[in-house]
């Protein structure tokens, strides 16, 4: 989906001005603002207002977990995109300037910059400075939410605690003020052996609406790593289990490792009926593909064990993922991180050499492969900045509306186009 970033941003921005005055957002903006210049050592050509830190951030993952040396300008690019404090933005179009009380820190992007920064070495400090935010912003539940101070989500609380784990902490015993663990926080978004329809028992759910949880493929897939104690880089493992529902009635104390088994069952029963995700994009009232989604449930099945189960997705994902991550760094990097957890050839993924693509979006890096990433590199005239500030301000509406606010943050960051 080619707003799945811009939107969760979006969402966050509609929560923080929900004070302001419906008029301003009752119709798209005459004259959208100028689209920032893209710096020179960021990855991808499009907007980086939403998505920056965060496409940034998969890219170098990637590119480090498929062998590839980062270029030096990429690397300092997204660790001078830090604040002081640790916490990063989604994007600082001046990163020269201190970050103070008008800036909109994302819990999500500093997650994905730890574990870049962690993965690259030499990073310690901006690490450990990133991790010490993300404990600071803990909500009182336990969990975390996308803006610090406003409620916790699935999504968000499970993406921080893979940084934690990725960077050696403990989650369990990474606790808030009041006492709450990080897997207490997440486990109380799992619908258990009571959720109704039966179906969606074992999944994760976003946020509550009206008291109630509603599976969300976003947030379980996110959730199968974090219970397990895992970041987004997977290592093939080296035995294949089917996957399998979650066990009910529940015996024991609450098992975070337990609830991801259950969490993979779901991913891999809801995957068998179409052979990859769906859902329904704002606007729309019928599901279409979910590739972003799809390729998270991959790498989820693929950390439980169940490699066996994610077959045919992996399979969908080569035949169909070409044109949903072509010339986005993102959607790049996951994809070849799913090719790693997979034990897949990266460069050879359904006819594409994922590793080329992506360090064609970017810098050249300091490997063999620079010579022909560069020679690959377009630089494309971005026509469509008008029509998507539009969009921006469109969904912007929606949101400050109330409409569709969990579905939009919950479907977040990784798999945009920008």
């Amino acid at each position: 989906m080619n707003v799945r970033r811009s939107a969760a941003a979006l969402a966050a921005s509609a929560v923080l001005c929900a004070g302001a005055a419906p008029a301003a957002l009752a119709a798209p903006s005459p004259s959208a603002p100028a689209a920032p210049v893209i710096p020179s050592g960021l990855f991808g050509k499009k907007d980086p207002t939403y998505d920056g830190v965060w496409r940034q951030s998969f890219a170098l993952l990637a590119q480090q977990t498929a062998g590839v040396k980062p270029a030096k300008e990429a690397v300092a690019w997204l660790a001078g995109q830090q604040c002081a404090n640790g916490g990063f933005a989604s994007f600082r179009a001046d990163a020269s300037a201190a970050c103070d009380d008008k800036t909109m820190y994302d819990t999500n992007a500093t997650s994905m910059a730890v574990q870049a920064l962690q993965a690259l070495g030499g990073q310690d400090a901006a690490v450990k400075k990133g991790v010490d935010w993300l404990k600071s912003v803990q909500n009182e539940d336990g969990g975390w939410a996308f803006v610090p101070g406003t409620p916790s989500e699935g999504s968000s609380t499970s993406l921080v605690i893979s940084a934690l784990a990725a960077a050696g902490e403990k989650p369990a015993e990474v606790k808030s003020k009041a006492g709450k663990s990080a897997y207490e926080g997440l486990l109380a978004f799992q619908l258990g052996c009571a959720a109704e329809p039966a179906a969606d028992r074992g999944a994760f759910g976003y946020q509550p609406a009206d008291g109630k949880l509603a599976a969300n493929a976003d947030a379980t897939a996110a959730a199968v790593l974090a219970g397990l104690g895992q970041g987004s880089v997977v290592a093939p493992a080296a035995t294949d289990t089917p996957a399998a529902a979650l066990a009910c009635p529940a015996t024991g104390a609450a098992d975070p490792a337990a609830a991801a088994q259950g969490a993979a069952g779901h991913l891999a029963e809801t995957l068998k009926k179409d052979g990859h995700l769906t859902a329904v994009t704002p606007g729309a009232d019928q599901p279409t593909a979910d590739t972003g989604n799809t390729a998270d449930a991959v790498i989820a099945l693929a950390a439980a064990g169940h490699k066996q189960s994610a077959a045919g997705a992996l399979e969908w994902l080569k035949a169909n993922s070409a044109q949903w991550s072509k010339d986005s760094p993102a959607a790049l990097g996951t994809l070849v991180l799913v090719a790693h957890a997979t034990g897949t050839d990266p460069k050879s993924f359904g006819g594409t050499d994922l590793v080329t693509a992506l360090n064609a979006t970017g810098p050249a890096p300091q490997t063999g492969d620079a010579a022909a990433s560069k020679s690959g590199k377009a630089e494309k005239d971005e026509k469509d900045t008008d029509s998507n500030a539009n969009v921006w301000w469109i969904v912007g509406a929606g949101l400050a509306a109330g409409m569709g606010i969990g579905v939009l943050l919950s479907g977040r960051r990784k798999k945009n186009q920008l």
